[in-house]
């Protein structure tokens, strides 16, 4: 059985350095090579406007990723902005008029952690967390008893099949030694491609 797609995207953080640095890239890789073609809504409190994030989004992908003219084109159609701070009720209204009639959106923390309870608690209340999910980056609470205390704060709001932590710092060697197998090695190199 196939999980639903999510049908926007929100990335928390839109104006930060992660951002910057990597989800702009990302967003222009999954619309070049994936087809995406839903709302990407940024959400932060920079005071700024649209075409000042798309500026920022421009100069991301020059300095990090390339700027790939047929997707980026795409991109800033696609890119919406909410400026707003995460702890006012009515930047997550504005944010509900944003989403419009999506059903599924996902809703990406690049904030930091101690930010992650603040957010997930105002999406719930202004139902843009109802049938979401929840993707958190970077480290999740500072020690074992922080992180369970932040996984009940966001298993309030949303179901834990609908919550992703990723930390890409912890899967980057992990990847980078199954690069070097599959290419370093005659025998798994022609067996570990998209035919087989």
């Amino acid at each position: 059985m196939r999980r639903p797609v999510s049908d926007a995207i929100v990335f928390f953080g839109a104006t930060g350095d992660l951002a910057y640095k990597q989800i702009f890239s990302a967003l222009q890789g999954l619309i070049r090579d994936e087809g995406l073609d839903i709302p990407i809504i940024g959400v932060a409190k920079a005071g700024w406007s649209l075409d000042q994030l798309k500026a920022r989004a421009e100069d991301s992908l020059c300095t990090h990723g390339g700027l790939d003219t047929k997707a980026f084109a795409k991109l800033t159609r696609l890119l919406r902005y909410v400026d707003g701070d995460y702890s006012d009720p009515s930047t997550y209204v504005r944010l509900r008029q944003e989403l419009e009639d999506t059903r599924r959106p996902l809703h990406y923390l690049a904030i930091p952690p101690s930010l992650f309870a603040t957010v997930a608690e105002g999406l719930a209340k202004q139902g843009a967390g109802a049938n979401a999910r929840l993707v958190v980056e970077k480290p999740f609470g500072r020690d074992r008893e922080s992180a369970r205390q932040l996984d009940r704060i966001l298993n309030r709001f949303f179901p834990e099949d609908n919550i992703f932590r990723i930390d890409h710092y912890l899967g980057k060697e992990p990847v980078q030694n199954i690069l070097y197998t599959r290419f370093a090695n005659a025998m798994f190199e022609p067996i570990w491609n998209q035919q087989f």
